[in-house]
């Protein structure tokens, strides 16, 4: 039997609410970014790293800290900041990942039933919302700009996000976005204490 139009109405509605749940649900990778408002960005033109980062362990650099020295160095470099063996500017990073249990709540749309609406008689659907929990990876990674002559960090950015198994086993190409992304809220260049737009 064909649905009548106001049946095919309220099936659409719970659709579009299904939708907007699933959306609700949804988790993506959040940034922060911090700034020392005392510091004069427009005075640094040079960078380096920490003589020991991290993300390093014991007397040997990790995979790791190489993935995210890379991923860095273009970033600072995009903004004009240049390598130096006494920079302006010193980076330090922190990666964390900690297993832990996450609730999520997936739209669930129940058999249509029968009822009347405003004195019509069509189906409706009814929807509701399935709780389930699942163990998930959710690192952070920080990354630390100091004055190396004052000794005191001026900017710091953090991402915090799921990350899969398989991202985990493969730092050269997981780390660049993120670091692109937490360097989307640095918005200063070499020499520059205002906003600088990064060269592609």
């Amino acid at each position: 039997m064909e649905m009548s139009k106001s049946g095919r109405l309220a099936a659409l509605a719970a659709a579009l609410v299904a939708v907007a749940m699933l959306a609700g649900c949804a988790s993506v990778p959040a940034v922060r970014a911090t700034t020392d408002s005392a510091a004069d960005f427009g005075s640094y033109h040079t960078y380096g790293f920490v003589e020991r980062t991290g993300t390093d362990r014991g007397d040997y650099t990790t995979l790791v800290s190489r993935a995210l020295k890379a991923a860095v160095a273009v970033e600072m470099e995009k903004r004009g900041y240049r390598p130096s063996e006494t920079p302006d500017l010193l980076v330090n990073f922190q990666a964390n990942v900690r297993r832990k249990q996450e609730s999520s709540s997936m739209p669930s749309v129940m058999a249509p039933f029968r009822g009347s609406y405003y004195g019509l008689d069509s189906p409706f659907y009814g929807y509701g919302c399935l709780e389930t929990a699942r163990d998930v990876n959710e690192g952070s990674l920080n990354i630390d700009i100091v004055d190396r002559v004052r000794k005191q960090s001026v900017w710091e950015g953090v991402a915090l996000g799921e990350v899969s198994e398989v991202k985990l086993r493969q730092p050269e190409l997981t780390l660049p976005p993120v670091v692109a992304q937490i360097f989307a809220h640095y918005p200063y260049g070499a020499g520059r204490g205002t906003v600088a737009a990064p060269q592609p």
